[in-house]
């Protein structure tokens, strides 16, 4: 289990961050387009402080939020408690205490699933999914600016199109998402962009934005269990 940078230290920043991103809406219609949860079961990985769950919840049959760190699980389960369609447990990408083929939607938003190293998670997917379900990973591109930029100078190593080429390998289809993020002041966006990036990188992101609002672009990764059986077409070479 590898700590999270932001929100395992600073949780209440990172909630003023969530109420902050996509103020359209356009990442969670973008997942509806792919895969309705509607009166189906959705497993969120990584939930965190279960910032999603409600607004799985509110269409779904069953959601589960799976999270890692247990202080990050209890504030998940604080804020699901009056939800009878929700539970949280402390757990792991790669071993979820989910049955077999039992689950239409696992979803995971910057969490875990960051390319080379998260097949151990894709298998463990793949299993609980059932025919037809999908794995929906969401990240942000870092070819896309103005967020983008800053990922790439706060890490240097990080390849955004080795990553793409990874989840292309395993089978994802790509989909790229324009967001807007706005913040309701300064103060709280110089705060995020702290717990975001370096200092250096945080303060050349803040004299970059005029205002409390900025673009950020998204990656969807979608993978599905197939629905049938899979037939392999062999050809045979005639004359």
């Amino acid at each position: 289990m590898i700590p999270s940078p932001n929100i395992w230290h600073w949780p209440h920043v990172y909630e003023a961050e969530n109420r902050a991103q996509d103020v359209g809406g356009a990442l969670f219609d973008a997942i509806r387009s792919v895969s309705d949860w509607a009166s189906k079961t959705v497993v969120d990985v990584g939930c965190g402080s279960g910032f999603h769950l409600p607004v799985f919840a509110a269409d779904a049959e069953r959601v589960m939020g799976i999270e890692p760190h247990e202080p990050l699980a209890v504030s998940a389960r604080t804020r699901v408690a009056g939800l009878s369609n929700v539970e949280v447990m402390s757990a792991r990408a790669d071993s979820l205490p989910v049955a077999d083929g039992t689950v239409d939607l696992v979803h995971a938003r910057t969490a875990y699933f960051f390319g080379p190293g998260c097949g151990p998670g894709i298998v463990e997917a793949m299993r609980v999914l059932a025919p037809g379900g999908a794995l929906v990973v969401v990240d942000l591109d870092a070819t896309a600016s103005p967020y983008g930029d800053w990922m790439r100078a706060d890490l240097p190593h990080y390849d955004p199109v080795a990553v793409e080429s990874f989840f292309s390998a395993q089978g994802f289809d790509l989909t790229r998402i324009d967001t807007r993020w706005t913040f309701p002041d300064r103060r709280v966006l110089r705060d995020v962009m702290g717990i975001e990036f370096g200092p250096r990188v945080a303060r050349d992101a803040m004299r970059a934005v005029d205002g409390v609002s900025f673009d950020v672009r998204y990656r969807m990764h979608v993978r599905r269990k197939p629905a049938g059986i899979e037939l392999r077409r062999v050809g045979r070479r005639l004359g």
